[in-house]
């Protein structure tokens, strides 16, 4: 079993110290965010073939990086790094931060661990398709030789995502728009290129629309990338959380609406005061990252 943690939430920045205790005691408790039944993932070492985490800081699972690669798995940091202003991206780390840890992810645990991840794709005033061109080749040249693939995709404009977005816009006074798909793909283009200048391989993420020449389908949960860091092989169906996902079969253990980082775009967030609340809320000791009620 391949363990997601977690793409609805950011569990090395915010709940790491609730990780470990989970790993400590062998198990943790789910609620499914759709039927809201819960679950119990058995996480002893026997179970888990690796781990997926997905962050925009893993500082504080860095602190304890011992006692990670002690426990024997393999595992992958899917890492956002954008760079985005603060309209837009409220409390992430700065950039190069960000960077260093990749770095020190890939010289410290194995070169295939860290995948950068430069998405979404947001279009706005603030950040035009000229302002991604630049942006995106100034980190793809601080993260040569730390990484060898980057993850693209454009923004999903869900209802709740429009919502939170047209707040921002009025608040700090700029515009956003859902580009033609046509400018969408002519924009996926020119990225691949660069970051093939970088010697980074382009993904695209859950969006095969969108995958042009030199680009691939990413694969975020990836068994095959797992077995390189693990020396072992991991038998896992390709089973992708939604319509375009590539990824292998994984059990998730995060919570929605419980990421403080304040990103206007998040599809995991309704909204970023409950997002705080919960956080402020969690108890580290529990089995479930919020409580399972009856």
């Amino acid at each position: 079993m391949i363990v997601s943690a977690s793409c609805r939430t950011d569990i090395p920045a915010f709940y790491s110290e609730w990780f470990f205790r989970r790993l400590e005691a062998g198990h943790c408790t789910v609620r499914n965010p759709y039927s809201g039944q819960s679950y119990r993932v058995d996480l002893r070492k026997k179970q888990v073939d690796g781990f997926v985490f997905w962050t925009r800081n893993f500082g504080p699972m860095l602190r304890r990086l011992d006692e990670l690669t002690a426990f024997g798995r393999p595992f992958v940091v899917q890492y956002t790094v954008t760079g985005y202003p603060r309209a837009i991206e409220a409390a992430v780390i700065e950039p190069q931060r960000a960077i260093e840890q990749i770095g020190e992810i890939a010289a410290r645990v194995h070169p295939a661990c860290p995948v950068w991840r430069y998405d979404p794709i947001l279009i706005t005033s603030l950040t035009p398709p000229e302002y991604h061109l630049e942006n995106f080749r100034d980190l793809a040249a601080r993260l040569q030789g730390s990484t060898d693939e980057v993850v693209v995709s454009f923004a999903q404009m869900y209802a709740k995502t429009r919502r939170n977005l047209d707040a921002a816009a009025e608040r700090n006074g700029f515009q956003w728009v859902d580009p033609a798909p046509e400018q969408k793909l002519a924009l996926a283009a020119e990225l691949t290129q660069i970051a093939r200048q970088f010697g980074l391989q382009l993904t695209v993420c859950t969006q095969p629309e969108f995958v042009c020449a030199g680009a691939l389908e990413a694969r975020c949960v990836d068994a095959r990338r797992l077995e390189r860091i693990g020396g072992f092989q991991i038998v896992a169906a390709q089973k992708g959380t939604r319509p375009g996902c590539a990824c292998h079969e994984a059990r998730d253990i995060g919570d929605y609406d419980t990421c403080p980082h304040g990103c206007i775009y998040c599809y995991a967030v309704r909204h970023r005061r409950v997002a705080l609340a919960r956080y402020r809320a969690h108890d580290p000791a529990a089995e479930s990252l919020l409580p399972i009620l009856p």
